[in-house]
């Protein structure tokens, strides 16, 4: 049975919700929920009735009125409220209950937002390079099977790649054999939007991944296919049986997960993914290299400069470190 077409406005916010609600996250629609609220908070402020007032007496002039009510609010905060606001009146416009000028709301938001301040990466560097040291000793763990000597094998490598190479988790993920020149120590890969790019690899990357892949010979010989064309990180579980096939980048968080977990406790769960490996990434070359800018963003495949920037900042242990140093005896 057709939804009934909404007569009032409050009418059509419940059903742009409603529509919210079965194609977004929870806390997605949360979010709108609230937004919505502020929204016909905003309508009645100005002497309306929601409840009484048509759904086609709104217009794209009255998103105005709606930004300069929120400015009370954080920036990223009224970013969101202007979204789902916005989506709202996608809503109308796609389902012919109002007249309204999409190009010219969309005009009438990008002047009237803020736009959120940026934040510095934070990232725990410390606990990263726990991480990093636990998944080096992998490779000692004992085992039972074959099978979980691969996972360990396999674990270990993905890590290190993540930490030494700046990858991108889905970069990883997609790396097949014939990528990488081994005598090099470098691999072509297809990028972020869709650009070819040179990745360069660490020895103890290198070292751990020809670790890996020399364990898994035997079944890599037995697949029949080129071994160029297959994945450097590849499924172990009882599902993939025989196969080799890629990790998928869920499985590729789910590693960093559980070895999070497992190196700093379940407290640590969820503070370290397999970004913050090329947040510390950056920041070892930008340290490493003296503060070079050009080199990081050139390492890190950055487009735009002033996303390197933002990592060039010394962490509170330097300030520490060198204010003591220059007023403590």
């Amino acid at each position: 049975m057709s939804q009934k077409l909404p007569k009032t406005l409050l009418d059509a916010v419940n059903q742009y919700l409603d529509s919210v609600q079965l194609t977004r996250s929870i806390n997605t629609a949360r979010t709108y929920t609230n937004a919505m609220k502020s929204f016909l908070e905003s309508w009645m402020d100005k002497g309306n009735d929601p409840q009484i007032d048509g759904v086609s007496s709104i217009s794209e002039d009255f998103i105005a009125d709606f930004a300069a009510d929120l400015k009370s609010y954080s920036p990223n905060t009224e970013q969101l409220y202007l979204s789902a606001a916005a989506g709202f009146y996608e809503y109308l416009a796609a389902e012919n209950l109002a007249k309204i000028n999409l190009p010219r709301l969309r005009m009438l938001i990008k002047r009237r937002s803020r736009r959120p301040g940026q934040r510095l990466p934070q990232f725990p560097k410390g606990d990263i390079q726990n991480v990093i040291s636990y998944a080096q000793s992998l490779s000692q763990f004992p085992t039972k099977t074959k099978r979980q000597r691969l996972q360990l094998l396999r674990d270990r490598a993905f890590i290190l790649t993540l930490a030494d190479t700046g990858l991108r988790v889905h970069e990883a993920c997609n790396l097949r054999r014939g990528d990488l020149d081994w005598q090099e120590g470098k691999a072509v890969i297809i990028g972020k939007g869709n650009q070819e790019a040179i990745v360069r690899f660490s020895s103890r990357a290198m070292n751990a991944l020809k670790d890996y892949l020399n364990s898994r010979a035997e079944i890599d010989g037995a697949i029949g296919r080129a071994l160029s064309s297959l994945p450097i990180f590849a499924r172990h579980d009882l599902g993939a049986g025989k196969r080799v096939e890629p990790i998928s980048t869920t499985t590729g968080r789910n590693i960093v997960g559980q070895r999070v977990k497992e190196a700093l406790g379940e407290k640590a769960a969820g503070t370290i993914t397999p970004h913050s490996f090329r947040h510390y990434f950056v920041t070892e070359v930008l340290q490493g290299s003296g503060g070079n800018i050009k080199l990081a963003q050139k390492l890190a495949r950055h487009k735009n400069i002033q996303v390197t920037q933002r990592y060039a900042h010394l962490s509170d242990d330097e300030l520490d470190k060198g204010y003591y140093e220059i007023f403590e005896e």
